[in-house]
Formats: C-alpha cells, structure tokens, sequence
C-alpha cells in the first residue's frame, strides 16, 4: 500500500519537480489524493482504483491510475478546466502466474511515453515519442 503522503519524489510535474499528494480516502479497492496546498477551487487528484470480473481463466483485473488536475482557462482567464490523463492494466489474473509479461507492457508503455527511442532518460516534460503523440494529437 501506499504511503498516505507522497511527498519523496514519487511524482514529478512536466520540469522534473516534486509535486506532494495527500491521501483523502481509501477503500480496499480504491484511493483519492489531492495535492497538498492545492487551491479548493482548483482540485489536482490522483486516483487509484481496481476491479475484478469474471472467475477462473476468465478472471481480469482492470486496474486504473488517473490524474486529474482543474486549471482556469488560458483562452477566457475564467473557466476552470479540467486536463486528465491516465494508464489503465487489463490484466487477465485468472490465465497467468507471474507479473513478468505485465511489467514488460508497463515498461514498453512508459518508455514509448517518457523516452526517445535509445535514450535511457525519461523525459518528464511530454517530449518522449508517445508523449508528443498525445500532447500534439499525433500518429
């Protein structure tokens, strides 16, 4: 389980800078953090959740990390809009033993987002192959 304070560099914004979270709830399926010293008009979430289905073989495990973060628009200086991003793992529990194949998704994931190509630094700042893809709409 996590920590009820992420506050030791588990989390970085886009300039490789810590950004501290709270935990607000939790249940056996589920956590909400919020960011500490967040505006409460302006809520920066990151929420964990899980969910099983199925029974056997056929047993999955759909498991969900999101961000959501509420600025006020750039365009009107009034609007508060909300930017989210998230990793979903479908996972079919009931058909493997080991977490081996999963973790290699994971990392293939993470490093199409945050790498690129040859490099082995992560890039926080969106400029990775798949980061570009998904800030800038790309193919």
């Amino acid at each position: 389980m996590l920590s009820n304070t992420l506050n030791t560099n588990e989390i970085k914004n886009s300039a490789g800078t810590e950004v501290e979270f709270q935990r607000l709830s939790s249940s056996d399926r589920a956590s909400v953090f919020a960011q500490i010293g967040e505006s409460p008009a302006l809520p920066h979430r990151l929420s964990i959740n899980h969910q099983e289905t199925g029974n056997g073989l056929k047993k999955r495990r759909r498991s969900l990390v999101r961000f959501d973060k509420t600025i006020v628009s750039t365009v009107d200086l009034v609007t508060p809009i909300t930017i989210s991003a998230y990793t979903v793992v479908d996972i079919p529990v009931g058909a493997i033993l080991s977490d081996a194949e999963v973790a290699n998704v994971l990392a293939e994931l993470s490093s199409f987002i945050a790498s690129l190509g040859a490099s082995t630094t992560i890039l926080y700042d969106g400029t990775g192959n798949g980061g570009v893809c998904l800030i800038k709409g790309g193919l």
